[in-house]
């Protein structure tokens, strides 16, 4: 988890009901957190965009006074990749999609508990943290054409052939695709499959993974019981294979 140089995790927290952000700083601190609380819109962005800021999360409320959650995430975003957890009292299912899609890195509904929204947080952190390193490593660049048994997928032009027919697929359909190919005769689990498709800006998220993946397997010919291609892995995700 990112840190200061004191060992504490600076979040910014926008909501304009003061009892709550009370409530969160009571439980955050101790375990490690530095709170800042701010309640309008306008003086969150003034805050999260602040020259030399160096917020490690930001928690975001949907209703705000002078700027919705929404237009704070959007003029946050132009500007920064903090993590940002949304909160919402109506917990309505287009808040959520639309959270995420502008950018969100996660959601939770007013009625959360204060360990899971510990657990949300640091969850978040720890995405972030492992993407920062990631693109920082030094690491050769992937092949152009990933090959598995009869199934050839070209990263760089984005197609992809089973034997010697091409596949008509989605945008998504081929992401996922290319993900586990390059992570072949490895699980990838759905949030990872999320973290690496989501800066597309498809509306895909939580189960809908298992949607996207289902039609995958149609269009490659699998059977979810006996598969080719795409197994699924109990409580870990789904992983791609080439035919026995």
């Amino acid at each position: 988890m990112p840190e200061t140089t004191d060992g504490r995790t600076r979040l910014l927290m926008i909501d304009d009901d003061r009892k709550l952000c009370r409530l969160v700083s009571a439980y955050l601190e101790p375990l490690g957190f530095d709170v800042t609380a701010v309640h309008t819109g306008p003086d969150g962005v003034a805050q999260a965009t602040a020259a030399g800021a160096t917020w490690h999360a930001i928690i975001l409320d949907v209703m705000l006074p002078g700027l919705d959650g929404f237009e704070v995430l959007k003029r946050v975003r132009a500007q920064s990749t903090v993590p940002i957890l949304m909160l919402t009292a109506r917990g309505d299912e287009t808040d959520r999609i639309v959270g995420l899609e502008v950018g969100a890195d996660d959601y939770l509904p007013k009625t959360f508990s204060t360990r899971e929204l510990l657990a949300r947080l640091r969850a978040v952190l720890r995405r972030n943290q492992l993407a920062q390193a990631a693109g920082t490593a030094a690491t050769p660049p992937p092949p152009a054409e990933i090959v598995v048994g009869p199934l050839r997928v070209n990263i760089e032009a984005r197609t992809a052939v089973l034997g010697a027919a091409p596949l008509t697929l989605t945008p998504v359909e081929f992401d996922l695709l290319a993900c586990l190919a390059r992570a072949r005769g490895r699980v990838k689990s759905r949030e990872a499959l999320l973290d690496e498709i989501r800066d597309r800006n498809y509306d895909v998220f939580d189960r809908s993974i298992d949607v996207h993946i289902s039609a995958l397997r149609k269009k490659l010919g699998d059977d979810a019981k006996e598969p080719r291609f795409i197994r699924t892995v109990r409580s870990a995700g789904y992983m791609l294979t080439g035919p026995a």
